[in-house]
């Protein structure tokens, strides 16, 4: 991997640096990593050991010390005022349709990426939906990364390639390494595109999304784009209409972080990145389980903008049982943590700026390290017979996830003539519905946290298994 301008690994240490430098990794499998910015998987696990030692101590500290109360009032209330703060934004406009012929205007070269393993059910409406853009065909390319199918994938694909000249195919051997995230860097290099966008194999790609994504790089600073993501499924069952609400609840927040001066983040599915930014970065990190968010805090390390567009989305395939939601949703918290271990040094040295630095402090706080503290701070609280201490910050991060998930809702509601109020009882039952969903992340956070900081993982490729084939690709496999 390069290295990094903002990193210099000969200089001086300070006295506080040295300190921090005994934090790190000693393992000889390690080694490699050393000296450049990513870290592996058994690093982490030690890291994670001693922040889920740091919480337990704290929360236990805070419960005998006599100022503890005292102290969670005032950190509920700075974290209150950054709450108001996103509140009261108003979201960024999106920048005008990209119009006109391509003689008159300049179309940017894209490319377009889906890595996919075992997608014969989706492969075919992918595949026909990303060729068929309403964007000149000779300015953007369409590259699938078939790692090592063992279903009628490629054969699918082998058909489409004669349908459509921009398909190109590349297939990933069995020992292929670093999961999809490997399946993008080996296909990057042979790539053309000014603007490179990724796709999941199951996505509902709208026709002139090219049009809508383009105009947002006409800026040198901006570096990647995440197109809003809806759940096609939604109607099915709880679980489904639950990611709905999750969605337009993640849209609101990105919104205002972004307005506010905030992060930005990256999905995975309908990412696009400007080339000059992936180039910038080193590509993606082979050495996580969510390259998305790993992406998302290298970028903003090298002061790139990630912004968001709202409407229209990337349409997805929710998942419909509990067991399947568990498995996802613990891979990404994991990973979500996981960025905060391997670049904590970063963020706290580098110069982001001070709004970046107290939004990625205040989510992670309110999102990851909060559902951890409340196991002992629930213990400490029967042992001793009062309520739990951390109460006050429990009623802030629901009632702000309940404020953002309804006017997350509301934003993408269309009226169709109601007033607000004739809106507002559907409106609440959703976000009721969506609020009770969330809770699952109270018991995913605890359980992801614990199972890092004690478990060794191997990093693989953990997929999403798509559903019923449409009817497109029904029709190419009979054929």
């Amino acid at each position: 991997m390069p290295q990094f301008p903002w990193k210099d690994n000969d200089a001086e240490l300070s006295p506080l640096e040295a300190f921090l430098a005994e934090w790190d990794d000693p393992e000889a499998e390690e080694e490699d990593f050393r000296n450049d910015f990513f870290r592996g998987s058994e690093g982490r696990r030690k890291k994670a050991a001693v922040m889920l030692m740091a919480i337990w101590t704290v929360v236990i500290t805070l419960h005998y010390w006599v100022w503890g109360s005292w102290l969670v009032w005032a950190l509920t209330g700075a974290l209150s005022l950054q709450a108001l703060r996103l509140m009261k934004a108003t979201p960024e406009e999106a920048p005008p349709l990209l119009t006109g012929d391509a003689s008159t205007v300049p179309y940017p070269q894209v490319c377009l990426m889906v890595a996919a393993k075992n997608e014969e059910a989706v492969i075919g409406k992918i595949v026909q939906q990303l060729c068929s853009l309403d964007y000149p065909g000779d300015r953007h390319e369409v590259w699938i990364v078939d790692d090592n199918s063992t279903d009628r994938t490629p054969a699918i694909l082998d058909q489409l390639r004669q349908q459509y000249p921009q398909l190109k195919v590349v297939r990933r051997g069995a020992g292929a390494s670093g999961g999809k995230s490997g399946a993008l860097n080996e296909v990057l290099a042979q790539t053309q595109g000014d603007i490179v966008g990724v796709f999941d194999a199951d996505a509902d790609v709208p026709k002139d999304l090219l049009r809508r994504v383009v105009p947002y790089f006409a800026s040198p600073t901006f570096g990647a784009l995440q197109v809003r993501k809806a759940i096609a499924n939604e109607a099915v069952n709880f679980w489904t209409r639950g990611q709905g609400a999750e969605m337009a609840l993640d849209a609101y927040f990105q919104q205002q972080r972004i307005v506010t001066g905030g992060i930005g983040e990256l999905r995975g599915n309908g990412q696009f990145v400007a080339r000059q930014a992936l180039d910038a970065v080193g590509g993606w990190n082979e050495q996580t389980i969510t390259d998305d968010l790993d992406l998302t805090i290298r970028l903003h390390l090298h002061q790139w903008k990630v912004g968001i567009l709202v409407n229209p989305p990337v349409e997805e395939e929710g998942v419909t049982t509990a067991i399947s939601l568990w498995h996802q949703r613990n891979r990404w918290a994991e990973g979500g943590y996981q960025r905060y271990l391997d670049y904590w040094r970063w963020i706290c040295t580098q110069p982001m700026g001070w709004k970046k630095k107290l939004d990625l402090f205040s989510f992670l706080l309110m999102q990851y390290l909060l559902p951890t503290a409340a196991v002992p701070d629930l213990l400490m609280a029967l042992w001793q017979r009062r309520f739990p201490l951390l109460t006050p910050l429990s009623y802030l991060a629901i009632g702000f996830s309940c404020w953002g998930m309804y006017h997350g809702i509301k934003r993408l509601t269309p009226s169709e003539g109601e007033s607000p109020w004739q809106q507002m009882p559907a409106l609440l039952a959703r976000t009721i519905g969506g609020t009770i969903y969330m809770f699952h992340w109270l018991i995913i956070m605890p359980a992801v946290t614990a199972r890092m900081a004690f478990r060794p993982k191997r990093l693989k490729w953990v997929k999403t298994v798509h559903g019923a084939a449409t009817e497109d690709t029904l029709e190419l496999k009979q054929s």
